[in-house]
């Protein structure tokens, strides 16, 4: 019974293992790993200093699966679509790679991303580096970077991820807009809401 009982705990911290616990990248940090080559739905290799414009740069940890990304999916499209007409670059990562033989593979991405409409860079993070240098949690989650690539904003889309019909504040909206107008951004880091990234 001892034994039994030993194992429980021992099976607990295991799992914990498996989750990811890094701390979130500082605000005011530059962009991380900004060098590394990493492949879009197009077939090409590209990196974050790639998409970095002299406005700035979006990046945003997504899936094709999570029930909240796919719930935020016009706000998505809002956001990204928003961000690039006000010249910042724009990124989505997947970074599920204990989900690339399911329903985040590469081709079901590029699925996924005709879907939707994307006009952005839709990369693949492979084994979640990127996600693991920047922190990152959940999907969906986002990280805005200034035109000198630091980091500004860090969280959600909004302040209601469960329902659109009930948003009353656009934080990345709100933090692009100020950030373009030279301001400080007033609300630099809200709760991230979403599915956890599915690291190996």
């Amino acid at each position: 019974m001892k034994k039994i009982l030993f194992a429980f705990p021992v099976a607990a911290a295991a799992m914990l293992l498996l989750q990811f616990s890094g701390d979130p990248l500082p605000l005011g940090s530059p962009i991380p790993s900004p060098e590394t080559k990493m492949k879009d739905i197009s077939g090409t290799e590209v990196s974050l200093k790639d998409a970095q414009t002299k406005k700035g740069l979006l990046v945003m940890f997504s899936c094709n699966t999570c029930p909240y990304v796919i719930k935020n999916q016009s706000r998505t499209y809002e956001v990204c679509k928003y961000a690039q007409g006000n010249g910042i670059g724009v990124v989505i990562l997947n970074s599920n790679e204990a989900k690339r033989s399911e329903d985040d593979s590469y081709e079901d991405m590029k699925t996924y991303a005709k879907e939707q409409g994307y006009n952005w860079y839709y990369l693949v993070d492979k084994n979640s580096s990127l996600a693991d240098a920047f922190g990152a949690n959940r999907t969906p989650e986002c990280f805005l970077f200034d035109g000198s690539g630091k980091l500004v904003y860090h969280g959600a889309i909004d302040d209601n991820p469960s329902d659109a019909s009930a948003v009353s504040r656009k934080h990345l909206i709100t933090a692009i807009d100020e950030m373009n107008a030279g301001k400080e951004v007033s609300v630099k880091q809200t709760k991230s809401v979403g599915c956890s990234i599915k690291r190996l």
